[in-house]
């Protein structure tokens, strides 16, 4: 070990006490009851057998319990792979990468930090993009919101920032409130353990009922969009779709959520256009997003199934740089973590402050909507007359709003709050797109994968999703599979590994119970699993693998002779046995015609209620298959940007 055990515990502390609330409380219970579960004097143990008992008890296992408690080690490998020192002075100038320059965890992996990197003429300089950032004036305290607003828009990522900004165009005085903190593109660094608590919603620990996913979100001013890869794909008429894959919209007709789907297809093209889409650079995943390219056209070659001879493999359109520009991306591979050099066109770069500076409209950070203040409405139907919120502070607050309210705080806080005000039938048919990662030895590098964007390219299979991803050291460890000294020697052959992962949609599979997301696969997911990861793995091997690792929790080996086919058939029998997570949940509040069957009409207003919008992925009646980032904003655009929805 690069460090003593003495100081991983530290980072581990120290993390969670960053995470706080109630999510820190859950894993610190969880992590006594595993203590308990390896038995008495475990402790008194000595190294060899200990690592027996864990891998009989956990490594080995198929005991639900059991398995969860495995899932438990990754919070070992951020105490390690996530060890950061702390800047003294000057070198805080710079986030702490001077002080980091020979943090010996780092050297022992051969990860660079972006300031150390070697850029050639040819290549992005990582410097920050001036000028993008919301004022920190238009960020007011709680005291300071006036009295006259006429729209409250609650959350402000996706779905909130893209309405945002067209209700104050429309001249609505907008407040937009968001439960997470305001981190300027100036106060975000590459310390993952910093980081990671301070943008995700529960530090990317949130999980499913029974530990089966882990769904990231993120909580800060911004959204997820702080957050997630900037991947654009339209769920119909996409560039890159698969011409055999299910459409979207007439699914949604079949089921009581007839859309225009010409107006939609306007609403993609104006956030297109807003945002300066474009495909990722080549020069952007020289080494990652290539390494998937050249592994399909060779699988694909030798392929004779008709799914994978119709589908469509290329560079993702994202809503970074724009590309071809001074502000392109600059590839540093941080983009879970945020952009210090502010080369997304993130919701914090674009709508968010368009709507302030030009439109006057004003954010209010690091507070909670606790439910949606009622009036007696027209008919038989309730008007929202304001919310009631829980500031900073903790003190409890009404903010009224004149007009109307939007709900646009994610598909599981936006069920959660229409749920605590009183609306019925929200938080059910909940969907996901889940991904798993697979990773690749390579017999070299040319470049190191972690000096790239973190995805870049994509294969749409139909089915499913082949995607490159890569990631930096902290949140590599928690997607390398492994155990003990095997694990120690993935990582540090870290600059020889191509990584990817699968998306799959798992279709109003879930419903919210208790305030948490329960959701259980069919067996026709599992095969899906099972097909989508045994195609990735060949395509690794295709591209020049030595040997793929695996999501699974008992950390096996594949090598180019192995039957492949087989060896997930056996492997792979439930969710447990593998690592599942999602970027993506919709639906919660699904879009229905009759009121009976869904939570919003086909305009996205709350059938229950004559002034209330809701503008994110919750409304969407079924899984779209694809990332939902750019649908999510146009879907906000859908119900916001053809004429005034508050106007008399």
């Amino acid at each position: 070990m690069a460090i003593p055990v003495e100081q991983v515990i530290n980072n581990v502390h120290q993390f969670f006490a960053k995470v706080g609330g109630t999510k820190a409380d859950e894993i610190g219970f969880s992590l006594r009851i595993a203590e308990l579960a390896m038995g008495p004097f475990f402790n008194q143990l000595s190294v060899e057998d200990r690592k027996q008992r864990i891998r009989k008890r956990m490594q080995n296992t198929q005991f639900d319990a059991f398995q969860d408690m495995a899932k438990l080690r990754a919070i070992v490998y951020f105490g390690y792979y996530g060890h950061w020192i702390d800047p003294i002075g000057q070198t805080n100038r710079d986030g702490g990468q001077s002080a980091n320059k020979d943090n010996p965890v780092l050297q022992q992996i051969g990860f660079t930090l972006p300031k150390f990197r070697q850029r050639g003429p040819e290549e992005v300089p990582l410097e920050r993009v001036e000028g993008r950032e919301i004022d920190h004036d238009h960020v007011i305290p709680v005291a300071k919101v006036p009295d006259d607003i006429d729209v409250i828009v609650v959350g402000s990522g996706s779905g909130g920032a893209v309405s945002a900004y067209n209700l104050a165009r429309q001249g609505h005085k907008v407040l937009v409130i968001e439960a997470g903190p305001f981190l300027p593109s100036q106060q975000i660094t590459h310390e993952e353990r910093a980081m990671i608590p301070a943008l995700f919603k529960h530090g990317a620990l949130q999980s499913t009922r029974d530990n089966d996913f882990i769904v990231f979100q993120g909580r800060n001013v911004g959204g997820s969009p702080t957050i997630n890869n900037g991947i654009c794909l339209r769920m119909k008429g996409d560039p890159l779709g698969h011409p055999m894959a299910a459409d979207v919209f007439a699914k949604w007709a079949t089921i009581g959520a007839e859309l225009d789907e010409a107006r939609f297809m306007q609403s993609y093209a104006v956030i297109e256009a807003d945002l300066q889409l474009g495909k990722a650079e080549p020069r952007s995943g020289k080494t990652n997003g290539t390494h998937l390219l050249r592994g399909w056209e060779a699988f694909a070659a030798g392929s004779q199934d008709p799914w994978f001879q119709a589908a469509k493999a290329g560079w993702f359109t994202k809503n970074f740089g724009p590309p071809g520009t001074s502000s392109a991306c600059a590839y540093c591979g941080y983009c879970n973590t945020g952009c210090p050099y502010a080369r997304k066109m993130a919701m914090a770069q674009t709508y968010l402050p368009w709507a302030c500076q030009r439109h006057g409209a004003r954010v209010l950070a690091e507070t909670k909507v606790d439910k949606i203040l009622w009036a007696r409405g027209g008919g038989a139907k309730r008007r929202a007359i304001g919310v009631q919120v829980t500031d900073p502070e903790g003190v409890s607050r009404v903010i009224h709003a004149r007009k109307g309210v939007v709900v646009a705080a994610g598909t599981i806080a936006s069920s959660l709050l229409l749920d605590r005000s009183g609306v019925a039938g929200t938080g059910h048919q909940i969907s996901l797109n889940v991904a798993s990662p697979i990773i690749a030895l390579m017999p070299d590098n040319k470049s190191p994968a972690w000096d790239e964007d973190q995805m870049t390219s994509v294969v749409d299979c139909g089915e499913f999703l082949l995607e490159s991803h890569f990631q930096p050291p902290l949140s590599m460890s928690s997607m390398m599979p492994g155990w003990f000294g095997e694990m120690d020697r993935r990582m540090r052959s870290y600059n020889r590994v191509c990584s990817a992962g699968i998306l799959f949609p798992a279709d109003r599979r879930g419903n919210l119970v208790g305030g948490k997301l329960d959701l259980k696969l069919t067996l026709d997911d599992i095969l899906l699993v099972r097909r989508a990861a045994a195609t990735l793995a060949k395509v690794h091997f295709a591209a020049g693998a030595l040997e793929v690792y695996p999501a699974l929790m008992k950390g096996q080996t594949l090598t180019p002779d192995m039957d492949i086919d087989a060896f997930y058939a056996g492997a792979v029998k439930e969710a447990d046995d593998i690592t599942l997570s999602s970027s993506h949940p919709q639906g919660g509040n699904p879009i229905h015609e009759d009121p009976n069957e869904g939570v919003v009409d086909r305009q996205c207003r709350l059938h229950a209620a004559d002034n209330v919008l809701v503008t994110d992925a919750s409304v969407f009646p079924s899984c779209i298959r694809v990332n939902a980032h750019h649908t999510t904003m146009a879907m906000a655009h859908y119900a916001t940007g053809f004429g005034d929805p508050f106007g008399v």
